[in-house]
């Protein structure tokens, strides 16, 4: 068995916005029984504006859950309207930050080089960055996954020196569509990952590799219990927080 951090990460994406919409969320998850193992972590990543406000509500209930922001930009100040530093995020206790989801790198054309940006900038402030790669239907119907990963994995980790990051797989035809990929896709592509990371100098048994996708409570025990997958990056399903507590549990079940 693998030593590595499992996660059960939920990315909240423009959803649960409000103060009452978060209050009756973790009001849920107040009853919950999480594991005192430290080789699982739950994290929940909810929009900007309620980051302060959510890692308050943890507090105060003594909760074992982590807050991430779903962004940063990879400027420290300036003119940029609407946007958040890798400072402000540290400054609403912000433990991760998820960057180079699909959304991103699809409707704002976000590139690897951006990516690397800011991770660097994470880093200044020891945020742990959730990166996320993946290849779209197009990609993989004409055998261009392993490029692809390639590219995002060794761009976007370009001058990065330690292991302290946190990598999510999630094949982009699969995001939001009910599909999910096959057992065999995925634990090939985890192989192919941590090989790609031996490769530019980690040790890539011990960084944790999430999937996303598509993850529910129906497919998630099958899931996880596949080699070298160490937890989710979980959209939808975690909307409802017994949904996402349901997944949580098959992870603990697994380790």
């Amino acid at each position: 068995m693998s030593n590595r951090v499992n996660y059960c990460i939920a990315n909240f994406k423009m959803n649960i916005g409000t103060q009452s919409m978060l209050s009756e969320y973790f009001n849920e998850l107040t009853s919950w029984k999480i594991s005192d193992n430290k080789n699982i972590k739950i994290v929940v990543a909810p929009p900007f504006t309620i980051l302060h406000s959510a890692s308050k509500i943890l507090s105060n209930h003594q909760l074992k859950i982590e807050i991430a922001s779903q962004n940063v930009n990879d400027n420290n100040s300036g003119a940029f309207t609407g946007e958040v530093s890798a400072e402000m995020i540290k400054d609403c206790m912000v433990n991760y930050t998820i960057v180079g989801h699909s959304e991103r790198r699809t409707l704002y054309k976000e590139t690897n080089n951006q990516i690397n940006s800011k991770i660097l900038k994470l880093k200044n402030y020891d945020i742990i960055p959730i990166i996320c790669i993946g290849e779209t239907l197009e990609e993989r119907s004409s055998n261009k996954t392993d490029q692809i990963l390639i590219n995002q994995i060794t761009e976007g980790l370009k001058t990065i020196n330690d292991s302290n990051f946190v990598i999510a797989y999630e094949p982009v035809w699969a995001i939001g569509t009910g599909k999910t990929a096959t057992s065999d896709m995925i634990t090939d592509t985890h192989m192919l990952i941590r090989n790609i990371l031996n490769d530019i100098g980690f040790d890539g048994q011990k960084i944790s590799i999430l999937y996303g996708g598509s993850v529910n409570r129906n497919n998630a025990k099958q899931l996880i219990s596949l080699n070298d997958v160490d937890g989710f990056l979980i959209g939808g399903a975690s909307l409802d927080a017994n949904h996402f507590y349901d997944i949580y549990k098959f992870i603990e079940e697994s380790i």
